[in-house]
């Protein structure tokens, strides 16, 4: 079988091998991809003896100074031009029930391949001075990718029950190479959602981000839906499923409306953080749900109530402030230019939005229109020739008033001076109607007229005292 390694890093493997006496196979991803037509960044080899000292021995003779090592699993990598080559000698794993981390063992080729997460990753092939040889198939990996099934070698509740991530990665590849997931592995999953309370958070967000990052993200929430994660990892997305009746008056399903939003979305960006946004967009509206009996149902404050969530989601998980600062923004500000569009698009209200959105305008509104979901034909056409609209209104403003990323043109030390004051409420109140006063378009965007206020407003605090 031919494959694409790089010439220099196949002659440095047979070089190692003939100077250790190690047998040296390649092994997992860089098979499955190759044979998928997909490229590989990484590849991954199984020294049968001691790959520590195998690393050394090819990182000698492709030149580099570097190995990174973790003696207690046996694995060392190399870093060569830009790709990661991973070594581990051939391993039994035991694992103790409160740990996902094993204790290992030296082992055989066919017992390392047994321990692998799912067949198609359990494949391997000898290297010879001819080339890579034939593919070594113990568990039906092959049959496997022609049948696009995710498949473990092994008892999946036991697969499963060992390293609880593999759960989380099932499904990622399930999203990632639209393939489907064996039944009884799906049902393995489904008995063992508890154990990922023995995975760390930084995991769980790693395999979610790739879920999420996926060519197909809205099938990756699906299976975390069907298989009871996404309840034990996202309940506030869990909680959205399912419609109330009053009287016959029904709201929709915020659960399937969302993955409209997602599907949508997904088809205009590959920003991780936006996708994001869009999955949790509504989380507000189970906390905010209200029956009206003159209106029906309402979810009055669910943007606010959705921002207040993330951000806790958002600290459970240890995501960057960077993640949450932008996610709740988006979140908080989601049903503003739909509400812009309802009525007659004014330069004040576009200020504001510019003013909150700052760089997050664009995204926003590209959040705003995959939140469309009607089937209605006539109503999708006006509310996009409505989002047209607002869009046309916000490069008018933004070009004539300069309000991306608006700082006022005076800041609270002016204040403070003027008044002789120290910080404090006054200063703020001040401040804000300042900042009011440009957005509504009552005085320009400059200091001149910013001043030309707050002199007036001293005046008037000076009166009242």
């Amino acid at each position: 079988m031919k494959m694409i390694i790089e010439p220099e890093i196949f002659k440095a493997i047979c070089m190692a091998e003939k100077s250790s006496g190690y047998k040296c196979f390649v092994v997992g991803g860089y098979i499955r991809n190759h044979l998928l037509g997909l490229k590989s960044d990484d590849i991954d080899f199984v020294i049968e003896g001691d790959s520590l000292l195998f690393a050394e021995k090819v990182a000698e003779i492709l030149g580099r100074r570097k190995v990174i090592k973790f003696p207690r699993f046996k694995t060392a990598k190399v870093v060569y031009k830009k790709k990661s080559i991973e070594f581990v000698s051939a391993r039994s794993e035991k694992y103790e029930p409160d740990s996902r981390k094993p204790a290992v063992e030296n082992s055989t080729l066919f017992n390392d391949l047994s321990r692998r997460d799912f067949t198609i990753n359990a494949l391997a092939a000898e290297i010879t001075e001819f080339g890579v040889g034939e593919i070594i198939d113990h568990f039906g990996g092959m049959n496997d990718l022609q049948k696009r099934i995710l498949r473990t070698p092994l008892s999946p509740v036991e697969t499963y029950s060992e390293d609880p991530l593999r759960m989380l990665r099932c499904i990622r590849f399930a999203s990632t190479l639209n393939f489907n997931i064996e039944r009884k592995s799906f049902e393995a999953i489904t008995s063992n959602v508890e154990r990922l309370d023995i995975v760390s958070v930084e995991r769980i967000s790693d395999e979610f981000f790739k879920i999420l990052s996926s060519i197909n993200p809205v099938k990756g929430i699906l299976l975390l839906y069907r298989t009871n994660l996404i309840k034990k990892l996202f309940p506030e997305i869990a909680d959205l499923t399912g419609m109330d009746d009053r009287g016959g008056i029904r709201h929709k399903d915020v659960f399937v409306h969302t993955l409209k939003v997602l599907y949508n979305i997904s088809k205009t960006t590959d920003k991780l953080e936006l996708r994001l946004a869009a999955l949790m967009h509504d989380i507000g509206k189970p906390k905010t749900k209200y029956f009206k009996n003159e209106q029906g149902w309402t979810f009055h404050g669910h943007d606010e109530k959705g921002a207040e969530l993330f951000n806790e989601i958002a600290k459970k998980f240890k995501w960057s402030n960077g993640i949450s600062d932008y996610v709740s923004k988006i979140i908080r500000l989601h049903h503003r230019p739909i509400s812009l569009t309802k009525e007659e698009v004014t330069d004040s209200g576009v200020r504001r939005l510019l003013y909150e959105g700052g760089e997050s305008v664009d995204d926003l509104m590209l959040l705003c229109r995959a939140d469309i979901t009607t089937a209605n034909k006539n109503k999708l056409k006006k509310y996009l020739e409505n989002f047209d609209k607002l869009s046309n209104k916000i490069l008018e403003v933004e070009e004539k008033d300069k309000l991306r990323n608006f700082k006022p043109p005076i800041n609270g030390v002016d204040i403070m001076t003027a008044f002789n004051e120290k910080e404090g409420p006054t200063i703020g109140r001040i401040k804000k109607i300042i900042v009011d006063a440009i957005l509504s378009g009552e005085i320009g965007n400059n200091r001149e007229s910013a001043i030309g206020l707050l002199n007036k407003l001293i005046i008037e605090e000076k009166a009242m005292k």
